[in-house]
């Protein structure tokens, strides 16, 4: 083998020489690996601060090209290589380190990954799957095994890939630039799945960053805060139903559940992802829900945040397990018939230091000024959907979780805090945007944007607004996009109403009517979700008015109103079996209030009452299909405030009807009329006052038909003993119905002769 020496370095190369261990250099795949000098020949060089000998190696035959030599003590070597080597390219390295002899390839002769349209896709926020480009991905080269990690960070002066297999060292793994699009690559063999890496990037300012991957699709638990080799999981199928369970004229009962507080085991360890699998699905097609939420499980730092300041935007918490164990929780669930929705958060994100802030120095992700980028309330970042490639970041990330993991729909948290620039911000805190108004145009477009996209990959995947405001047209195309909107202007007036105790409801009346005068304006969901039962507002239960009876009478009756009225249902774990504390997220829900000796009949009165809610309200079109149609509701009382009795009627396309009638006072009404639309006979299918859910003495069974007297301008109607407290459901098939009725003239008198009431005192009580 002949000996070449390595030309001594000149007063050039020594500076290249220190720029690399000083981690400064810029582009260190035109120094490192093989290259051809003028008046030199091919060299090889390879930076290696804890080798004590290194070779090159012919790939095929496995003897040594040349020796390297140590051209500086901190641990570069280079060679010459002759003339015409012998299979020399490509080649191995063959290091001696710890008295070991390893044989390796050498990253810096990997050429790059991205192609032009990669590149022009990413720099102009177009790219439809970003995260298949960037993060890290396990790969094969011509048969060598390895990752490839690729992460944008355009304003640094350096990036390199430290982890397990480099002792964390940023000198190792520099990787190449392409100043085009600021994205920085390396493809690095033999790093093993599961490796634990990170970035170690010299920022605009020379200062040493060490950050987590923004694409990474796993990571450590807490507190360690490594990003973790895994790979892109499998793409999950689309399930069969899910257009079907999703559409606007469907039945959609949503139960909300926190993974880390639904059920702990007996040392407060948390369930896994699998074992989730078992318990929380089948208990959700028991009780009869047919969508599943699930609160942000995106990677988070903090447990109190909940998930709702997530810094792993595309790995799943690790908390309860892998990437692959959450699949399997949700393909359980579609193979159960249940939908599941991710509570996505992009409103904002934290500034813990191995996250997005300060990404490069610069405010990369985040706005500069705090007046654009910083949430007050969380102190949290607001990214800025402005730039191309954060934008790109998050509406890829919306896509991955529903082709990767089989999401059925995203609800997206905190709308308003972002279409809005002055949201909880005072005059002088916040600046317009470019026509001098207050919308975040950015952000609305970057919503639309997002909505579009989905509804393009015909996945029939939908959008859940959570907006807090009466921003117009969240749910049209013309506006925001999305497919369902959380009705929070119901859910507070309503919640203030059963506040009230029930001789002051009359004066409140107002507060259960006045949802409809905007009911049509968007497709509502009615949400009683987490964010009703946490800091100080008691629970559902502990909100009602009222003695231990009547509070949970009054729960039952609401709920029973809640399922009557138009819109999506949704209830947060705990509320069905009237959860009596506030929610705690470090422990489990209650379950033990549905023992017998914890007093269990009434937890357990108000869970049957639910389970047999989903069950009416899923078996009975008239409750669902026309939610968004005003052909589907009509007020047949709603001016009754002196008795708190409001009673409407839902209709099918059919023509089925179903009549809701809810008294929200103790006081038994016997004889109580009202007018109908159509005549016919209506059968008493739900009584949220029945004593199978531990009741009053008021049971209502069978059927009556309506008579022909006049009542609330209606030409026939019906008379019944309304229960205290309580919520009556009467169902009218079209089998049943007489003819179509037409209203009396508004003069016309209500009917005074007494009515034939339907229910009766039970007795033995």
């Amino acid at each position: 083998m002949p000996t070449l020496s390595y030309p001594t370095p000149n007063a050039k190369e020594r500076k290249i020489i220190n720029d690399l261990f000083q981690s400064s250099h810029g582009d260190v795949f035109a120094y490192l690996g093989q290259h051809k000098i003028e008046g030199t020949g091919e060299v090889i060089r390879a930076l290696l601060p804890q080798a004590q000998a290194v070779s090159v190696l012919s790939r095929n035959s496995q003897s040594i090209v040349c020796k390297m030599e140590k051209i500086d003590e901190r641990g570069l070597w280079a060679c010459r290589l002759p003339e015409s080597p012998t299979d020399s390219n490509p080649y191995l390295l063959q290091i001696i380190q710890n008295n070991q002899t390893i044989i390796q390839e050498d990253p810096y002769r990997f050429g790059s990954f991205l192609g032009d349209t990669d590149h022009w896709l990413l720099a102009q926020g177009k790219h439809l799957r970003p995260y298949e480009k960037l993060g890290a991905h396990l790969r094969e080269i011509n048969g060598i095994q390895g990752a490839y990690f690729a992460v944008w960070s355009p304003n640094a002066q350096r990036v390199s890939v430290i982890g397990e297999f480099n002792d964390w060292d940023g000198r190792v793994h520099v990787m190449r630039r392409h100043h085009d699009t600021g994205v920085w690559e390396i493809f690095i063999p033999h790093v093993p799945f599961n490796a634990l890496y990170k970035f170690e990037i010299r920022d605009k300012n020379g200062n040493i960053r060490v950050k987590s991957d923004p694409y990474a699709f796993a990571t450590e638990l807490r507190p360690t805060t490594a990003s973790v080799l895994r790979g892109l999981p499998e793409k999950m199928p689309v399930p069969q139903f899910r257009q079907k369970n999703n559409a606007i004229d469907a039945p959609i009962c949503i139960y909300e559940v926190h993974l880390g507080s639904w059920r702990r085991k007996a040392d407060n360890a948390w369930l896994t992802y699998t074992e989730l699998a078992e318990q929380l699905i089948d208990y959700v097609k028991e009780m009869g829900f047919t969508h599943i939420e699930l609160l942000p499980i995106s990677e988070y730092p903090f447990d109190g945040s909940w998930g709702y300041q997530a810094t792993g935007l595309y790995a799943p918490t690790s908390r309860f397990g892998s990437p692959q164990e959450l699949q399997f929780l949700v393909q359980k669930a579609h193979d159960k018939g249940i939908s599941v929705i991710l509570d996505w958060v992009v409103g904002h994100f934290p500034t813990d230091e191995h996250g997005l802030i300060q990404f490069d120095g610069t405010a990369l992700y985040e706005h500069q000024d705090p007046r654009e980028g910083y949430h007050q309330d969380w102190n949290t970042l607001i990214y800025n959907f402005g730039r191309n490639e954060v934008r790109n970041f998050l509406t890829g990330n919306a896509l991955y979780w529903i082709e990767y993991f089989g999401f059925d729909g995203l609800r997206v948290d905190a709308v308003a805090s972002m279409v809005y620039r002055d949201y909880s911000r005072k005059d002088g805190e916040w600046i317009p945007n470019r026509f001098g108004g207050r919308e975040n145009l950015e952000a609305i477009e970057f919503l639309k944007e997002t909505n579009t996209m989905l509804q393009a990959q015909n996945l029939h995947a939908v959008g859940m607004a959570e907006e807090s405001t009466a921003f117009p047209n969240v749910t049209k195309s013309e506006g925001l996009n999305f497919q369902y909107k959380w009705n929070m202007g119901w859910m507070n007036d309503t919640l203030r109403y059963m506040k009230e105790d029930s001789i002051h409801r009359k004066h409140h009346h107002n507060l259960m009517t006045f949802g409809m005068m905007y009911q049509y304006s968007e497709n509502y969901i009615l949400p009683l979700s987490h964010d009703e039962v946490v800091h100080g507002k008691a629970s559902l239960l502990g909100k009602m008015a009222g003695d231990c009876w009547q509070k949970f009478a009054n729960l039952r009756a609401y709920y029973g109103f809640m399922y009557g009225y138009p819109g999506k249902k949704l209830l947060f774990m705990g509320n069905e079996f009237a959860q009596g504390r506030e929610w705690d997220f470090s422990g489990s829900l209650d379950w033990h209030l549905l023992e017998p000796e914890h007093g269990g009949k009434w937890h357990k009165g108000v869970q049957d009452f639910v389970k047999k809610l989903n069950h009416v309200y899923q078996t009975h079109t008239p409750l669902y299909q026309l939610d968004q149609w005003r052909d589907g509701f009509a007020w047949l009382v709603a001016d009754d405030a002196e008795n708190s009795v409001f009673v409407f009627e839902r209709q099918d396309r059919e023509g089925n009807r179903l009549i809701v009638i809810s008294n929200f006072t103790p006081v038994v009404r016997e004889n109580y009329r009202f007018g109908v639309n159509v005549a016919g006979e209506y059968e008493v299918i739900l009584n949220s006052d029945d004593d199978d859910f531990c009741g009053s003495e008021i049971q209502l069974s069978g059927s009556l038909k309506t008579e022909n007297l006049e009542s609330h301008g209606k030409k026939h109607s019906l008379s019944l003993t309304l229960p205290p407290l309580a919520t009556v459901y009467l169902s009218c098939p079209k089998s049943k119905q007489i003819a179509p009725n037409k209203s009396a003239h508004p003069a016309t008198k209500l009917a005074q002769s007494a009515p034939k009431p339907i229910g009766k005192m039970k007795k033995g009580k």
